[in-house]
């Protein structure tokens, strides 16, 4: 076979791939093609653009430079270094490596956000709106779960809802002697307009309102952990979609407004983990894995 029908039939495979016009330029250049190295180089070196047509790889052209803010360690308002900084000026007689050291926090905050079961979504009212029966199985899945985790819980915080209560106190019954606390700040709602917007979702609450609430809840439950805690904690809180979604995104320093872009099944698990540096990491996102196929809902 002639150079020239090679070299046609090489390109009408390759599709303009380069990998095999590469591949063909090294086969010609050891001869492959019949002819002599010279006579050969110099009829490749006619398509010397397809060389430089080709992008050089580095790992610097394939690195993403870092967008936006950086971590703000103080976004709790609980940084010891920014803490002490603000009373020194009160008290300067005292030794303020001292002072900074007992205002460190040394325990590490494990706090398991639990969405609420399977509800009935036909009911007039929160009252109406109980779980269903596979809502109460997703629920004792859930709590079967969270007591072969083997932890030492310290406290179970709940909505008022219906459905969050119900949820709570029959995952209560597997994990017993955990205190079960009731708040009102964890309702569901609707934290903030979301971005992008959607069309087919409107929510009846006034966002400005619903949108304080649950980021005065934020507040009272996400932050890393007192300077008097002495062991890490593990804390549950069951309440709704759209407050788990929020507080995730919050709590990581994403932009709070994607947090419609999240799915959530019920009864499932989201696992914050808050450092006494003021880090924070998210273990598991809504994980279901637990329950059989047939038993996942997300209403």
């Amino acid at each position: 076979m002639s150079y020239r029908k090679t070299f046609k039939l090489i390109c009408s495979f390759a599709g303009g791939s380069a990998a095999l016009v590469f591949a063909a330029v090294a086969a010609d250049s050891r001869g492959f093609f019949g002819e002599h190295r010279g006579e050969g180089a110099s009829r490749w070196s006619r398509f010397g653009v397809l060389h430089a047509a080709q992008p050089v790889w580095t790992p610097a052209t394939h690195t993403p430079a870092p967008t936006g803010p950086g971590w703000d360690f103080n976004w709790d308002k609980r940084d010891p270094s920014v803490l002490s900084n603000g009373r020194k000026k009160e008290r300067v007689t005292e030794d303020p490596s001292s002072e900074q050291d007992n205002s460190k926090p040394k325990a590490t905050r494990h706090i398991l956000l639990i969405r609420h079961s399977q509800y009935n979504l036909s009911g007039n009212g929160d009252t109406e709106r109980f779980l269903t029966p596979l809502g109460r199985e997703q629920a004792e899945l859930t709590g079967r779960r969270l007591a072969a985790l083997g932890l030492k819980y310290d406290v179970l915080i709940h909505s008022s809802m219906t459905r969050a209560t119900e949820t709570a106190h029959i995952i209560s019954k597997h994990i017993p002697g955990v205190e079960l606390l009731s708040c009102d700040l964890l309702r569901e709602g609707a934290p903030i307009e979301p971005v992008p917007p959607v069309t087919h979702w409107k929510p009846d609450a006034v966002y400005h309102e619903d949108g304080a609430r649950i980021e005065a809840a934020f507040r009272r439950y996400i932050h890393r952990a007192d300077p008097k805690q002495k062991e890490d904690s593990y804390e549950i809180i069951v309440c709704h979609a759209n407050v788990i979604r929020y507080f995730v995104c919050r709590a990581l320093q994403f932009p709070p407004e994607g947090w419609l872009r999240m799915g959530l099944h019920n009864g499932s698990i989201t696992w914050l983990t808050i450092r006494p540096s003021g880090r924070v990491a998210l273990r598991t996102l809504g994980d279901a894995g637990f329950m059989p196929p047939d038993k996942l809902t997300r209403t």
